[in-house]
């Protein structure tokens, strides 16, 4: 059976997380038990999702990568939907909440999301500018 996760490096990451449509990224290291009893719940999910790109970043081979996330806790996990990241937190999930997280990324109206980030993005440039 193919794996359903993509493991990324600084090579690959541009083409995997520049994707139109859902990214999950698992943020580990070898060492990590949680990270180690969360990465079976991830690869059962990413078998149930084949249009979601699910990917894994060994924190340990990509520590340059782990630190422009500022990933300081592992696991990690970030979603991004349309190159928007959505959801970025610490600690391992249960299954079902992790499902629950894919299902309200896919609810998302994405248009709305785009506009909400441009509005904060406009108010935190004239609370610069006016500083």
């Amino acid at each position: 059976m193919a794996h359903a996760t993509v493991e990324i490096t600084s090579q690959n990451f541009k083409d995997v997380v520049e994707k139109d449509g859902i990214v999950l990224i698992d943020w580990w290291a070898p060492w990590c038990g949680p990270c180690r009893s969360f990465a079976p719940t991830y690869e059962k999910v990413a078998g149930k999702h084949p249009d979601i790109a699910f990917a894994k970043v060994n924190t340990e081979e990509q520590q340059e990568l782990a630190a422009a996330f500022d990933i300081r806790s592992i696991p990690t996990l970030m979603i991004l939907r349309d190159k928007v990241l959505l959801f970025s937190q610490a600690g391992a999930l249960p299954e079902a909440a992790l499902e629950d997280l894919i299902r309200q990324v896919r609810a998302l109206d994405m248009d709305k999301v785009r506009a909400d980030v441009a509005a904060q993005e406009a108010e935190a440039a004239k609370r610069t500018a006016s500083a």
